[in-house]
């Protein structure tokens, strides 16, 4: 009958690693703390995504529209100085056209 090999442990070498053999195994560990800690940093950003992208049906136009301005005050700009320069009349009959539409997106 043959002898039972003893258990090949990953962690507990035959042969002791040489120092170029070592510098490997460290970068290989690096390099695997580095991918699980992307992991780790891509599940916590879908995880936030999906939280606010169930957040934002609840909130109301309003606080959207506030939301909307913090995030992108140059396009607000612009939106008032084009509707500045267009003048009151102007306005409403753009908004009696495009009210329709947004109570539609709303939905």
């Amino acid at each position: 009958m043959s002898e039972p090999t003893p258990p090949m442990h990953p962690d507990k070498p035959l042969v002791p690693a040489t120092a170029a053999q070592q510098k490997i195994l460290h970068r290989i560990a690096a390099q695997r703390e580095r991918i699980q800690a992307r992991r780790q940093a891509y599940a916590q950003a879908n995880s936030a995504a999906e939280a606010g992208a169930a957040g934002i049906g609840d909130d109301s136009l309003v606080l959207r529209c506030v939301a909307f301005a913090k995030q992108h005050p140059a396009a607000v700009v612009a939106l008032a100085g084009a509707a500045m320069a267009l003048g009151p009349s102007r306005l409403v009959r753009w908004a009696s056209v495009a009210l329709p539409w947004i109570l539609r997106f709303r939905r």
